[in-house]
């Protein structure tokens, strides 16, 4: 076990453990352990979110692929950056204004159904579990690389710290852990950017002549074609980038932790400038790892390129530097798993258990524990699920969440804002037929079905690795053909309830 490399994790540790014995002395009540009580400003906020929101994958993974495929890799990062619009234009604002604790509070707001709740906080632990997997399954293999200890230890140290901060701290503690992990993302980054320009001595063109050099794509480094050979299968990709974040509820409940709808627009402005910034230096650290390490020795590092990240970092600062960019990669980990802990539990503790089960009638205090037990037990099964996956590709699962939020609770969410003639019916049948619909096509892809390294060991039904292209239209256009078929009876007063979802004004209430 490296010396230094413990240091840094012990340090990373014993600091988050401190910010969740500060959070539970002030989680003492259900909105304090859902949404922090509002206290968060806009900017607190913002980094939270980028926090939450700026995996492994994306540390880690795309530095990698932009590092061995060049131009397709960073369209990656472009279709991250750019989702976030659609989440500023559409929906933030309105989320805020008609929800309370979850998700599914927002789509009730228009239907009091309970199926309704019951299938949006069915489709928002589906999602939060199936990202956490993966996850998990990074952080084991990222704390054994470290510290040399066997993976189900690794994983066992993860889930356990997840489920603390979560159970003792709820958002307050996960909110300023993600806020932590951003500024250690943000500086780590920066100062590795700085170092590979001063490597070159800060000529631009030398750095790109060497990255020429490094690769076998040669002048082709910078065009596009080597990661996604198919344009259906990248117009797929981007389609369900560009709007699966618009309903990941991890993502969608940070807008329960601010005051007012000026504190969301600035959340999602600062987010979108810290993973802006961010995913530039991923460009400029993609391309120093091409140059430095070259792309030989990357694959035989790790051929997936997740390595690429550390790999440069200890060419250029040795193994200090390695040791901090490694522990900022285990922090990333960690904010991120407490973010999808607290979205699911939420769902199962204030929609299922306290709504559907209790039907409402529960205490502050049984509320409060249950959504501890609930967090409680969503880590625990999620570590077994890590664990017990550790031999096969998980990677697929976080494709599989950005297709199911754009599938499903995107369009359902999007026309409960914005259409008129929206009804139940439409909302019931577009969730369902988009998410079974997207974990069906996932099933029966290459994904899962691949004579090759496939979960089943014959050829696919379907040859699409993202199927958002099919998935995505039937989401929508079962929501629409259900609205048409079964309209709601009776009088909706839409217009109250644009003004409440655009404006937090709640016309209704003041009539009265």
């Amino acid at each position: 076990m490296n010396f230094t490399y413990f240091i840094f994790f012990v340090c990373i540790v014993v600091c988050t453990l401190i910010i969740t014995y500060w959070a539970a002395r002030k989680s003492k009540t259900t909105i304090q352990f859902y949404t922090a009580a509002g206290s968060l400003t806009g900017v607190q906020n913002g980094m939270a979110i980028a926090g939450d929101y700026i995996s492994a994958a994306s540390f880690l993974g795309i530095i990698g692929q932009i590092a061995l495929y060049g131009f397709d890799g960073f369209l990656y990062s472009v279709g991250f950056l750019v989702s976030y619009l659609v989440v500023l234009l559409f929906v933030a604002e309105p989320v805020h204004h008609l929800g309370k604790f979850s998700l599914a509070d927002v789509i009730v707001a228009r239907f009091p159904n309970q199926h309704i709740r019951w299938i949006i906080a069915l489709g928002s632990l589906i999602i939060s579990v199936f990202y956490m997997i993966p996850q998990l399954v990074a952080s084991g293999l990222l704390i054994r690389l470290l510290l040399d200890i066997d993976y189900t230890t690794s994983v066992l140290i993860i889930g356990s710290l997840m489920t603390i901060y979560v159970v003792f701290g709820g958002m307050i503690a996960t909110s300023w852990v993600q806020i932590v992990k951003t500024v250690l993302l943000l500086s780590s980054t920066f100062l590795l950017s700085l170092i590979v320009f001063s490597f070159y001595s800060w000529n631009m063109t030398d750095l790109i002549a060497e990255v020429k050099l490094g690769t076998p794509l040669g002048e082709q480094f910078f065009l596009p074609g080597h990661l996604l050979q198919s344009p259906l299968e990248m117009f797929s990709l981007y389609l369900a980038l560009l709007l699966g974040t618009a309903g990941l509820p991890h993502i969608l409940i940070r807008f329960f932790t601010v005051k007012n709808g000026k504190e969301v627009r600035k959340s999602v402005l600062t987010a979108s400038g810290i993973i802006g910034f961010f995913y530039l230096m991923t460009f400029v650290l993609a391309l120093g790892a091409a140059a430095v390490i070259g792309y030989d020795t990357l694959v035989a590092s790790d051929s997936t390129g997740n390595l690429a990240a550390p790999l440069l970092a200890r060419a250029l600062g040795g193994d200090f530097l390695l040791a901090f960019v490694s522990a900022v990669a285990f922090t990333t980990v960690v904010a991120v798993v407490a973010g999808l802990v607290i979205s699911a539990t939420t769902a199962f503790s204030h929609d299922i258990y306290h709504h559907i089960i209790k039907k409402g009638n529960t205490t502050e205090k049984e509320q409060l524990k249950a959504a501890q037990w609930s967090a409680f037990g969503i880590g625990i099964i999620s570590t077994l699920f890590a664990l017990g996956l550790k031999d096969i590709n998980v990677t697929f699962l976080v494709s599989l969440t950005f297709i199911v939020a754009a599938s499903s609770i995107f369009p359902v969410l999007l026309f409960t804002i914005y259409w008129r003639r929206f009804s139940q019916a439409g909302a019931i049948i577009g969730m369902l037929a988009g998410l079974f619909s997207s974990m069906i096509l996932l099933l029966i892809g290459p994904h899962i079905m691949n004579v090759e390294n496939g979960w089943i060991l014959r050829d696919p039904v379907i040859s699409l690795f993202n199927p958002g292209i099919v998935t995505i239209p039937i989401g929508f256009l079962s929501a629409i053909i259900g609205s048409y078929l079964f309209p709601d009876d009776g009088e909706f007063d839409f217009d109250a309830f644009s003004m409440k979802a655009q404006t937090g004004v709640d016309v209704r209430r003041e009539s009265r």
